[in-house]
């Protein structure tokens, strides 16, 4: 019994890590798409190049894939177990702005990040 809910909990952050891996990848690709993005209108360029932005593809297929993954999370574990594992993303998106857009995080930020992590050990007990 013990072994079969550490296996489930197991089995759902194995889960809820690639899908939030994912989402933080399509949030960093959408970000990439926008920084090659004229700026918006109702015109045929801006639509134009938003079509043929292959950031924004990619950004589509994160997004996507997600979403079936987070179905599928859904589907077969309890609602409060799994949106409060969903907050891993933001941790992974954090990573990504610093590796890919070189961005800098302030001490605060780090914090909130452990206080993320902390809720999460917390719900997965």
């Amino acid at each position: 019994m013990v072994n079969d809910k550490i296996e489930i909990m197991l089995q759902l952050i194995g889960l809820s890590v690639i899908q939030s891996i994912m989402l933080s990848l399509g949030q960093l690709t959408l970000k990439l798409a926008l920084q090659k993005m004229p700026a918006f209108g109702w015109n045929l360029r801006f639509w134009g190049d938003m079509l043929t932005n292959w950031w924004f593809l990619l950004c589509g297929i994160m997004f996507g894939g997600a979403s079936v993954l987070w179905m599928y999370i859904l589907k077969h574990y309890p609602l409060s177990m799994a949106y409060p594992m969903a907050s891993i993303s933001y941790v992974i998106a954090l990573v990504f702005a610093i590796i890919f857009l070189h961005e800098t995080v302030s001490w605060n930020r780090w914090l909130g990040v452990a206080l993320i992590m902390t809720g999460c050990i917390f719900v997965a007990r």
